[in-house]
């Protein structure tokens, strides 16, 4: 029952992670350049980190969710707002 309680929560964590990429995303960026590619990456990121946490027992809740969180760190770095907005700061 732990298990399953543990699995649970961190695909409600990946999830709202996901809608907040999201929501990021469609505040920072007009419509047509919606990143789907890093959209995709994340939703199959967080399935293998899901079937990561059920099939090894040793692995953690708080690990399994602070690689998701740096995973997603890592995917909205190199999207087109963040890349726009670094080449300003350092231009």
């Amino acid at each position: 029952m732990k298990k399953m309680m543990q699995i649970a929560l961190l695909i409600g964590f990946i999830v709202l992670t996901t809608a907040t990429f999201t929501f990021a995303q469609f505040s920072a960026a007009p419509e047509q350049s919606f990143p789907f590619f890093h959209f995709g990456c994340l939703i199959i990121g967080g399935l293998i980190i899901v079937s990561l946490k059920r099939k090894y027992d040793k692995l953690y809740l708080s690990e399994a969710i602070g690689s998701f969180a740096l995973y997603t760190t890592l995917v909205a770095l190199f999207t087109a707002p963040v890349v726009d907005t670094l080449k300003n700061l350092f231009s």
